[in-house]
């Protein structure tokens, strides 16, 4: 029987426990929000993930700046302790151009794997059993389901980010395209709509610039794609270094 491993998006963490009065208080809360993630998955061994400065998508975008609507402001000064922490105490780790929500998915197996975040696109483009830490519940994606999300962001894009999609396609409008599309007709379809939209060249030059924007990295030939990193030869170590027995 395999062990089940929790794989968990620790760029999550840190901005749940930044905004404790001091460092002792959120160190504190963020060992036991780990904990009680262990326990609720019936998790053996973890893995935690971190992102390491900016991710390929920064260059990727041209529309719009990548997160570029987003207001940080100055991050309050036990940010970087926290991310520290999560390094030396609970080994987490981290990849150039890779954010976490890659990294969680890149070695996400449904059979042994419970993906830990309350983050919607690593949560519902990964088929399998996840916990959303935010709301402390389980949930199960089918691939059906996994699929369509993605196809769904891809023609409304994702305001938290920066993406656009197709102006004026909300969530309404994509779950009616999509209805009665099947999971294998789905790429077609939304290039079909892009292009409808925006003329031939724009409509494929910003598909293909939309999927790299949402698609979260699953494989490492994705990465390899996408960065040039050859992660088998990169991160192993460090991954097996994560995944200690809690």
């Amino acid at each position: 029987m395999k062990e089940k491993i929790a794989l968990i998006d620790g760029d999550s963490l840190i901005y749940y426990e930044m905004g404790k009065p001091t460092l002792e208080e959120a160190l504190n809360s963020l060992d036991g929000r780990i904990n009680q993630m262990i326990q609720q998955t019936g998790a053996t061994k973890y893995a935690g993930f971190l992102t390491q400065g900016r991710c390929f998508r920064y260059a990727a975008a041209k529309t719009k700046p990548y997160k570029g609507n987003r207001k940080y402001g100055d991050k309050p000064i036990i940010f970087p302790a926290i991310k520290e922490y999560l390094r030396q105490e609970w080994g987490f780790t981290s990849i150039p151009e890779l954010e976490a929500d890659d990294l969680v998915s890149i070695y996400h197996d449904p059979l042994n794997t419970v993906i830990c975040s309350p983050d919607k696109d690593v949560l519902y483009q990964n088929k399998g059993i996840h916990y959303n830490y935010g709301k402390a519940e389980m949930i199960v994606v089918d691939e059906n389901e996994a699929t369509t999300f993605l196809w769904k962001q891809m023609l409304m894009g994702d305001s938290t980010d920066g993406i656009t999609g197709i102006p004026k396609v909300g969530e309404k409008t994509a779950d009616t395209w999509l209805k009665d599309v099947t999971t294998t007709n789905m790429p077609t379809f939304v290039l079909n709509k892009y292009i409808e939209k925006f003329g031939d060249h724009e409509g494929i030059s910003k598909f293909a610039e939309t999927f790299k924007l949402v698609y979260i990295l699953k494989s490492e030939e994705d990465v390899l794609r996408e960065t040039g990193i050859e992660l088998s030869k990169l991160v192993i170590n460090d991954i097996k270094q994560s995944k200690q027995l809690w």
